[in-house]
């Protein structure tokens, strides 16, 4: 059973004692005028705050076929049908790319199979009528500070790529609010996951305002259980999922949708919601 996620016990511990201590000293020994007992329930309120996020509770995970499963606890703010329409260009591209002053090179053609996401793509939106075979679902999902940030596996498989990103010229950053449509290209971290029948899920982690530190527990070539743990992002973030939209449609809805029953877009758990289930 899970209480706190990895490296949360120090943090938490910490305050926690010196919590006590204060409140301690000020009972047996002398309040120093209130100082004692008030920096004592300072501190408690600190480790509380930080039991609160790294807290890491088990998950029932669907046993549902040919679902995927949310990476991360949050509010879906939007969901979208899109399409490739550019790459990071090899070096021999670099020349005649395009180039953006915060996000860096961008070669003006898509993979060649855009559902192999073999490097990072730039998308957009598919109007109405134009749909393609070669289409994603995208579904990002933006953490508060109050959720859980621990982030799991959407399919059983193999982690087979991960690749760190930040702004062009930067060695980190940007930190936009993650509730930002524009943060998309924050810093980030791009995973892809492998099932046995070939099948490629995306998963972004990015950094937001607050959380600028994206953890991964594991390493390339790890294999995982469908909501298995794999990383975390510390404070408030957000993660992008991206899956072929010809094998799949959505089960989730977003902000976007504006939608009375859910203003904010609906709440899903990491490793328990399901948000993708397969076209038959």
């Amino acid at each position: 059973m899970a209480l706190l996620a990895r490296g949360g016990l120090i943090p938490v511990i910490t305050p926690t004692v010196m919590g006590i201590g204060f409140i301690l000293v000020g009972w047996f020994v002398d309040p120093l005028y209130g100082i004692a007992p008030g920096l004592g329930i300072i501190n408690l309120i600190i480790a509380a705050f930080f039991a609160n996020f790294w807290r890491d509770p088990d998950r029932p995970i669907p046993r549902d076929n040919g679902v995927i499963v949310s990476s991360a606890d949050g509010h879906v703010m939007f969901v979208k049908r899109e399409r490739a329409i550019g790459r990071r260009p090899s070096n021999e591209e670099i020349e005649n790319s395009d180039y953006d002053e915060l996000t860096g090179n961008w070669h003006n053609e898509s993979c060649e199979n855009p559902l192999s996401f073999t490097t990072e793509q730039r998308f957009e939106a598919v109007p109405e009528g134009e749909e393609s075979s070669n289409d994603v679902w995208r579904v990002a999902v933006f953490m508060s500070p109050l959720d859980v940030h621990v982030n799991r596996s959407p399919i059983a498989g193999e982690l087979f790529q991960m690749e760190h990103r930040a702004g062009k010229g930067r060695r980190r950053g940007p930190f936009l609010p993650a509730y930002k449509k524009e943060s998309e290209y924050n810093e980030r971290v791009r995973s892809l996951f492998r099932r046995d029948d070939g099948l490629i899920v995306e998963v972004t982690q990015i950094s937001g305002a607050l959380a600028r530190t994206i953890i991964p527990w594991v390493s390339e070539g790890a294999i995982l259980r469908r909501g298995e743990r794999y990383g975390m992002i510390r404070l408030g973030s957000r993660v992008d999922l991206r899956v072929p939209a010809i094998k799949f449609t959505p089960t989730v809805i977003g902000a976007d949708a504006e939608s009375t029953k859910y203003p904010k877009g609906q709440f899903v758990k990491a490793g328990s919601t399901i948000i993708f289930r397969g076209v038959n």
